[in-house]
C-alpha cells in the first residue's frame, strides 16, 4: 500500500481541467439529506446496459486537509472491513458489501448455476495526503475531480477524495453530503465525502447529530466516538456503493439519469428495521460506549452502514 504527498503531483491539475468537461461525469444523487428519504418505486432499480466495477477494485484515498490519526484509522478500517474474513463477527461490513456484490456486480451469466461467480473485492491501493490545502479551502466539484485525476488512477479503480472539517466544497450541506463521478475515457470512478462535523452535522452527520429541521429525536452516539469520521463513513459507504454500481451513468439506477436513485441513494436515511423519514430504524447499541452501529468491522471497529436496495427482494435491505 503506497502513501505519498500530493505536493508535486498537483502540478498536473491544470492539464486535467482541460479534459474535465468532455470526460467526467458527476452524479449528484449520492447521499441525500435525512428529510429527503424516499421509498423506492415498486419497479426497483433497472439496469441500463452499461459497465459496473467488479473483480478487484483498487481504492486510493486522497486526504485533503488535516485529519487526526484516529479519523484516518476509522476510515481505513472501514475499507479493510469490506473484504470478508472467515472469523468476522456478524452482522458485518463484509456482509453489507456482499449484498451489493450479489445484487449488482455479478456477470449476467452468473445466474446460470454452471457459471462461476466472481467475487468483487475492495482493496486499499494507496493514500495521498495534501495537508497544505494546495487548491485552497473552498473547492468546486471540478477541483474534486482534479484531485482524483492527479493520482493517475488505473482502469477499474476508485479514488476517494476526503476533505477535512475546514474545507467547504460546492453544494456541501445545501445540496449534498457526498458525490461520485467518473472519467469514462480512463475507466475509473471517484467519490468525494467531506467531514461535516463542524459545517452541518445535523444534515450530513445525521443520525449522529440532531437534524437541522424536522423531528428533533435523540441523536445516536457515533460507534467510534467521532461524529465527523463516523458520519463520513456512513456517507462514503453509500457513495462507494453507488459509484461501483453506476459509475458511468448507464449502470443500475432508477428515475432521471441526472438525478438518479442508485443502490444506496434509493434507501437514504435507513439504517435499521422500521426506519422512516427522520428515524434511522432500530440498530444495535454498544453496551460499553453507547455507540450505535449495525455492522462489525476490522480491528474491532463498529460502523453504521446505510441500507442497500436489494434487487432480489425488491426492497431496501438493512443488516439489522
Amino acid at each position: 500500500m503506497a502513501s505519498r504527498c500530493l505536493i508535486g503531483v498537483h502540478a498536473m491539475i491544470l492539464s486535467v481541467t482541460l479534459v474535465f468537461l468532455s470526460l467526467a461525469r458527476i452524479s449528484l444523487a449520492a447521499r441525500r439529506l435525512p428529510d429527503l428519504q424516499q421509498a423506492p418505486a415498486s419497479d426497483g432499480l433497472s439496469y441500463h446496459g452499461g459497465a459496473v466495477l467488479r473483480g478487484d477494485i483498487p481504492v486510493t484515498i486522497v486526504w485533503y486537509g488535516q485529519f487526526k490519526p484516529v479519523q484516518r484509522a476509522i476510515v481505513l478500517d472501514f475499507i479493510l472491513s469490506l473484504t470478508s474474513t472467515s472469523h468476522a463477527a456478524t452482522p458485518s461490513a463484509a456482509q453489507w458489501w456482499g449484498t451489493i456484490d450479489s445484487s449488482y456486480l455479478q456477470p449476467p451469466n452468473a445466474t446460470n448455476s454452471k457459471a462461476p461467480s466472481l467475487t468483487t473485492r475492495v482493496l486499499l491501493a494507496g493514500q495521498v495526503t495534501d495537508e497544505r490545502y494546495s487548491l485552497g479551502k473552498s473547492l468546486s466539484l471540478v477541483q474534486i475531480f482534479q484531485l482524483a485525476a492527479a493520482t493517475l488512477p488505473e482502469k477499474g479503480s476508485v479514488v476517494a477524495v476526503l476533505t477535512d472539517r475546514d474545507v467547504v466544497v460546492e453544494g456541501l450541506c445545501s445540496a449534498r453530503c457526498g458525490v461520485h463521478g467518473a472519467d469514462a475515457g480512463a475507466g475509473y470512478a471517484y467519490a468525494w465525502v467531506g467531514d461535516a462535523g463542524r459545517a452541518c452535522p445535523g444534515q450530513c452527520a445525521w443520525p449522529f447529530a440532531r437534524p437541522a429541521y424536522g423531528p428533533q429525536d435523540e441523536r445516536l452516539a457515533p460507534p467510534n466516538g467521532d461524529v465527523g469520521a463516523d458520519g463520513m463513513v456512513a456517507t462514503l459507504a453509500g457513495v462507494l456503493a453507488d459509484a461501483v454500481t453506476n459509475p458511468f451513468g448507464d449502470g443500475f439506477y432508477q428515475g432521471e439519469k441526472d438525478a438518479a436513485l442508485e443502490a444506496c441513494a434509493a434507501c437514504a436515511g435507513m439504517y435499521g428495521s422500521g426506519a422512516y423519514p427522520g428515524y434511522p430504524g432500530k440498530v444495535l447499541v454498544d453496551e460499553t460506549t453507547g455507540g450505535s452501529y449495525n455492522a462489525f468491522g476490522a480491528n474491532g471497529r463498529k460502523y453504521l452502514l446505510p441500507a442497500v436496495y436489494d434487487r432480489a427482494k425488491q426492497d431496501c435491505s438493512t443488516l439489522v
